[in-house]
């Protein structure tokens, strides 16, 4: 079971991230060790494993009425992430249903804000804050429009994007913006619709196929970043998602 140590509410905690000394998730291995990696990767003779923390958040909307829904990817996201990990969402935190685990030998905390999207960064700050966990491992997970349907991108950094889950987020880590992003492709509402009224909309058939096999996909990725951090590897997934569909 991990333990943490309480932060004060300050909000400049990330103004001096890099020095926390991360206690709550401490084991034998404090700095980072070599993997050898798999043949099928020739050009890379070794990878390092980096034992800090990682959060996991995915952005959505609680409620039976929001399940299924565009703007709830990322809530689907950590359900396959758990799944696939063995990790069991029974925590309540922080206005998020949680659930603490690992990924290999990496400690991860799996999150689900329970604020509505508009409001995700009071849950995500806080836990950020309580775990010690630095900037570059608070992974988000959440639907983007930019990109098509099923289409899966992997960032180090950025903005918000005007999307309102990510820019809370922002909010509460002091504006800063050093934080990865997962960006789950919905493409774009048809015609003249709303885009609102699109994102709460529910996907049709053959979507529900092209997520289902991004979601399988993305958990992959994400077991490859922690594990491995912007490695070539995910420089590679993301190239591959490009040209995926031959539309972006």
């Amino acid at each position: 079971m991990l333990s943490a140590v309480f932060f004060p509410n300050n909000p400049s905690i990330y103004r001096s991230y890099p020095r926390i000394k991360i206690s709550p998730f401490s084991r034998k291995h404090s700095t980072s060790t070599g993997l050898r990696v798999s043949a099928s990767l020739p050009e890379i003779k070794e990878v390092k494993t980096e034992y800090t923390p990682w959060l996991i958040a995915g952005l959505g909307n609680p409620g039976n009425k929001y399940h299924g829904t565009r703007h709830n990817i990322g809530f689907e996201m950590i359900d396959r992430i758990s799944q696939a990990e063995g990790i069991l969402m029974n925590t309540i935190q922080s206005k998020a249903l949680i659930g603490i685990g690992s990924i290999g030998e990496v400690p991860i905390l799996l999150a689900k804000p329970q604020t509505y999207m508009n409001f995700s960064g009071e849950s995500v700050g806080p836990l950020a804050a309580y775990y010690q966990v630095p900037l570059r491992h608070i992974l988000l997970v959440y639907d983007e429009m930019n990109l098509p349907n099923g289409i899966l991108r992997l960032q180090p950094k950025g903005g918000h994007g005007h999307h309102n889950g990510v820019k809370s987020v922002i909010q509460h880590l002091d504006g800063l913006r050093e934080f990865p992003r997962f960006c789950v492709g919905v493409g774009n509402p048809p015609g003249t619709m709303d885009m609102k009224a699109y994102l709460l909309q529910k996907f049709s058939p053959l979507e529900r196929k092209q997520v289902d096999a991004a979601l399988e996909q993305g958990t992959e990725a994400v077991r490859t970043l922690v594990l491995e951090g912007f490695s070539n590897r995910i420089t590679r997934f993301n190239l591959g998602q490009k040209y995926k569909y031959n539309k972006v």
